[in-house]
């Protein structure tokens, strides 16, 4: 047997080792996260559906059908249809669409903000951390609905603003937690062995602040997904998000919630277990994710 066959073997057996190696750790995770592993399904199931969704329902979510009002759920129309002959479970998928790009947008945005406000508080320090925490603390002493209420009330309630509303109650969570993490970074005495070579504030906070927080950033925005989803849900049953005809699972909610909860349930019935099973997909996932990254959870 040749050098190279040897060494060929040889790569093979640690290549696969290490793919047992993985599939070892995957295992062990999902045994360990049963829950975080539901909800990963539940969260990928909702982004293949609103992907695909123009491929999986050919029915069209916003055209009515008067001969086929409240049809109750069978053959034809699985989860029935609305007071305006919809297919429900087509409006779920495409309103899947709606809810998953405002939680995705909002979280991101507040969490993105909040990261980039708590470093640089916690690297300045001083008279702007300060001024900081006391603007935080103003922030938060508006309820998250009111304040979405009240910003979409006057800038309106196109989608944009929906987002902007929802991710603005987000921003102080997100910053006060990551400058709590970047306070014990900036003493650690690295960063001023940065500042002492003469580097510049922003690869200081880019380079050796920032890479050392993304764990609670990463926690707190896939957290904050439901919330989001919730809130958006919240505004469009109130009226004061998403209009008709945009699939919209509050929307869906507001018209069947109490004019059909008796004669037609199945109205009220999907949207709002929707709602709850997404809700609860993404917050078992990023309670999941919050664990494998916690130094200290990792250790129990």
């Amino acid at each position: 047997m040749s050098v190279a066959e040897i060494s060929s073997g040889v790569e093979e057996l640690d290549s696969g080792f290490k793919e047992q190696t993985t599939l070892e750790k995957l295992l062990h995770l999902m045994k360990r996260q049963p829950l975080g592993v539901v909800g990963g399904i539940i969260v990928l199931t909702l982004l293949v559906l609103s992907i695909f969704a123009p491929w999986i329902t050919p029915v069209d979510p916003v055209e009515n059908n008067f001969d086929a009002m409240l049809v109750p759920p069978g053959a034809d129309y699985w989860l029935g249809t609305d007071q305006f002959g919809r297919d429900i479970l087509t409006r779920l998928i495409y309103g899947a669409r709606t809810a998953l790009f405002v939680g995705l947008v909002a979280a991101f945005s507040g969490a993105t903000t909040g990261l980039v406000l708590g470093v640089a508080s916690a690297y300045f320090g001083g008279t702007f951390d300060l001024l900081f925490q006391r603007f935080i603390d103003v922030f938060m002493a508006f309820p998250a609905i009111i304040m979405a209420l009240a910003i979409v009330s006057i800038f309106g309630n196109e989608l944009y603003f929906v987002i902007l509303a929802i991710t603005l109650p987000n921003i102080p969570d997100c910053a006060r937690i990551v400058r709590s993490n970047a306070l014990q970074i900036r003493a650690i005495p690295y960063v001023d062995a940065a500042r002492a070579l003469g580097f510049n504030h922003v690869r200081i906070i880019l380079r050796h602040m920032l890479p050392n927080v993304m764990a609670p950033y990463l926690i707190i925005m896939t957290s904050a997904i439901g919330g989001a989803i919730l809130s958006e849900a919240s505004l469009s049953y109130l009226g004061m998000g998403v209009q008709e005809p945009v699939p919209a699972w509050g929307l869906m909610l507001q018209g069947g919630a109490e004019e059909y909860v008796e004669s037609a349930f199945w109205v009220a019935f999907f949207p709002g277990f929707a709602i709850a099973l997404t809700v609860f997909g993404f917050n078992m996932f990023g309670d999941a994710v919050r664990d494998v990254l916690d130094p200290r959870l990792r250790q129990q």
